[in-house]
């Protein structure tokens, strides 16, 4: 067993028991994302882990453990945990580009930039690359489709509340910037087993 391929499903199962503990904590408003205290670090971290709705946490708690189970199946490296780490802050900080967005709850963000983490990974993997195509184009058309750029914020009744679009576009930008980034890395300071 690759040692590293348990540090992927240790984070998902970090940001798991953060919702969850929102949850408990009743998902404190004071823990969002809001864009007149943009410069609030602590929110760029805790805004992944309130949300909206039980119905909310319970789709964005599913995604995360699907996406736990499929990088513990790929053999993410650490050093592409550490992308995601990093990826995670960055991918709420982005939301100021967008400034219809006042405020930001949810994992989302975060999830789009796992995906494009484990898109950058499979693509660098010899045996993996049908992976980074079929995940590299999902996520690709899902972005196309909602179109954050022109409408970062979507009314959706189905949840009852606004979705920040701007967030899963601002996500995968981050994670696929840290990814690479990371993974030049590797590349010049850590040993092939680490990068492969």
């Amino acid at each position: 067993m690759n040692r590293t391929s348990w540090s992927w499903p240790t984070l998902c199962l970090l940001l798991a028991a953060g919702s969850i503990a929102a949850w408990w904590a009743r998902n404190p408003v004071g823990w969002e994302w809001w864009r007149e205290d943009w410069s609030d670090a602590a929110s760029w971290w805790t805004a992944a882990l309130v949300h909206r709705s039980p119905a909310h946490g319970l789709a964005n708690l599913l995604a995360l453990g699907a996406l736990a189970v499929l990088g513990h199946s790929l053999r993410v490296p650490r050093a592409q945990v550490l992308a995601l780490v990093v990826a995670w802050p960055l991918s709420t900080l982005g939301l100021v580009l967008f400034p219809q967005i006042g405020r930001y709850a949810g994992l989302s963000g975060v999830l789009h930039a796992a995906v494009a983490v484990l898109v950058v990974h499979c693509a660098m993997a010899r045996d993996l690359k049908a992976w980074a195509a079929l995940l590299g184009a999902g996520l690709g058309l899902k972005l196309v489709a909602e179109a954050a750029w022109r409408q970062p914020l979507v009314f959706e009744p189905e949840w009852g509340f606004a979705v920040a679009t701007g967030a899963h576009l601002t996500g995968a930008l981050a994670g696929a910037l840290c990814a690479l980034l990371a993974y030049g890395a590797c590349r010049i300071f850590c040993t092939s087993a680490v990068v492969e």
